[in-house]
């Protein structure tokens, strides 16, 4: 099937904006047009591609099965473009990265400010969100590359690089100070209302087999889908739950949450930075990737913590 490249750059901007006007404002086109076009090509792919309603259209599913990878492509044609057309390769361009809440606050946020004054005219996109879906999106080429938090089964095809080791706590709000000063069972503590990542989420899925080859099935009774969503419900005694360590630590200074101690062990956690091996990096998302693996070599050179 010989298709015209440009009707899938139409196909692109009509799929962004939702609105055949404002898709072809932007291409510096006219609607009839950009209908046109997309007709040829529904005509050229045996299928509907968009449905009209009252506010503007929409893709049907066969329409969001092509944006999908249409999305991917478009993006890499302009970082491509954006770096033959720069002085300095290194300096410009646009990096998009994957990163999970806990990885974003853990590692990622402390080298923005010095990567970004290093190197000012590059644009990071950062897409926060659960280690499957991140994986997900590095797996289809949407993203330069991921920042994950384990437990995460590492393809053949991925590179993975240590950033750091975790650990977490089980912490709650004022309310439930008494039981600061005893050291809870699993048992014991699946008779108070825990809060917990949603089950999307790496972090619910470590939590449950942890519990269930203890022999205890433990349901959330909230479950949020970020961490930063976590800390303000514990702290307003919704419930307890079991957070990063180094991001329950202001508010344990501030004691607006009590730390409960608990009787077991549980495992550290890690933080992946992770690429597809099969799949090239633009120079400025190698230079991104390659500064954040300069700092890791660097804290563990001095054996310091990030």
């Amino acid at each position: 099937m010989n298709v015209n490249f440009e009707y899938y750059k139409v196909f692109y901007f009509v799929a962004k904006y939702g609105n055949i006007t404002k898709a072809a404002a932007a291409l510096g086109s006219n609607q009839p047009n950009v209908t046109r076009i997309i007709k040829l090509l529904e005509a050229q792919l045996n299928c509907r591609l968009f449905i009209r309603e009252a506010r503007g259209i929409r893709l049907t599913e066969e329409g969001k099965i092509l944006y999908s990878h249409v999305e991917v492509a478009y993006s890499h044609l302009l970082n491509a473009q954006e770096e033959i057309c720069g002085q300095d390769m290194q300096r410009c361009g646009t990096v998009t990265i994957g990163a999970t809440e806990t990885a974003l606050h853990l590692f990622l946020l402390n080298f923005l400010h010095d990567f970004k004054m290093e190197y000012p005219a590059v644009r990071i996109k950062i897409y926060n969100q659960s280690t499957p879906e991140t994986v997900k999106h590095l797996i289809s080429g949407r993203f330069d590359f991921a920042v994950i938090t384990t437990p995460f089964e590492v393809p053949k095809s991925f590179s993975a690089v240590k950033a750091l080791d975790f650990d977490e706590i089980l912490v709650g709000g004022t309310q439930y100070i008494n039981l600061c000063n005893t050291s809870l069972t699993l048992e014991e503590i699946g008779k108070y209302p825990l809060i917990g990542l949603g089950r999307e989420s790496a972090t619910y899925r470590f939590y449950k087999d942890f519990f269930i080859q203890k022999g205890i099935d433990l349901e959330l009774d909230m479950e949020v889908a970020t961490s930063d969503l976590m800390l303000p419900l514990i702290e307003k005694n919704l419930g307890i739950g079991f957070v990063p360590e180094k991001l329950a630590k202001p508010l344990l200074e501030e004691e607006k949450l009590v730390r409960i101690p608990f009787g077991f062990h549980i495992p550290s956690r890690s933080i992946l930075i992770v690429s597809d091996k099969g799949r090239g990096r633009s120079l400025t998302a190698d230079t991104f990737y390659k500064f954040l693996r300069n700092k890791i070599n660097f804290r563990e050179e001095r054996g310091n913590d990030i």
